[in-house]
């Protein structure tokens, strides 16, 4: 019999007290997580948040005050260099990441906060922030396109499409079955992928997949969709 793992620990810090409550109990609905503390203001956040000591937290980009999320989740690794942390904001503005320093930019999800009714857009952008990677809002990587001579000319549209499932946190195994593929072969299209990226799989302290899905941010230009891809 399988041995259960702990449930992931969560901190909320968001300054409009009905979504946070809206947060707390769609969070509290998964039995592998546990809402550890949630928090108004990034000062409370900075007193609070190293003391329970969350393996994620969720940080409201506009937050009120003289800080956002993003300078709050710096601030937090201080304290906490493992923490992951989720990003959730109104608006479609993913580039936020390519502020954080690239030292620091493993383990941050970027989520729209309408996306949050969906718990398995949730439960991924957690995961994904807890696990070191890099994850973002489904409906962000749907409206992006490849930039004319870019790096992403050189992968084919099979690895682009792997490549724009693994930015939404999907691990190889969903990905297979989303795509009626082998694991294996989900794994040799994202080794061909790095390589044509210049991704150094054992130089790069990096994790590729990281790396990676940066290079899809920074490679790719939004199209906003009519409408937003199925969640899930």
């Amino acid at each position: 019999m399988a041995t259960p793992t702990a449930p992931i620990r969560l901190a909320i810090v968001e300054d409009e007290h009905l979504y946070r409550d809206l947060l707390r109990t769609v969070l509290q609905l998964d039995t592998q997580l546990e809402v550890v503390g949630d928090y108004a203001t990034a000062q409370e956040a900075l007193d609070e948040v190293p003391r329970v000591s969350p393996g994620v937290a969720l940080l409201d980009i506009e937050l009120g005050g003289s800080m956002n999320g993003v300078q709050l989740g710096l601030l937090l690794r201080e304290k906490l260099p493992d923490l992951g942390i989720v990003l959730l904001s109104n608006v479609r503005a993913p580039r936020l990441l390519a502020s954080i320093p690239q030292a620091q930019v493993s383990g941050w999800s970027y989520l729209l906060k309408k996306s949050v009714r969906d718990a398995r857009v949730l439960r991924r952008a957690i995961d994904g922030a807890g696990m070191g990677l890099v994850t973002l809002d489904p409906s962000l990587v749907a409206g992006r396109h490849p930039r004319d001579h870019g790096a992403l000319s050189a992968v084919t549209p099979r690895q682009l499409e792997i490549l724009s499932l693994v930015a939404e946190g999907w691990s190889n195994d969903a990905i297979a079955q989303r795509l009626g593929l082998s694991v294996k072969t989900v794994e040799n299209q994202l080794t061909l992928t790095y390589g044509e990226l210049g991704l150094d799989r054992d130089k790069d302290p990096v994790h590729p997949r990281v790396k990676a899905v940066l290079l899809y941010l920074a490679e790719t230009r939004e199209t906003t969709p009519l409408v937003d891809p199925p969640q899930g």
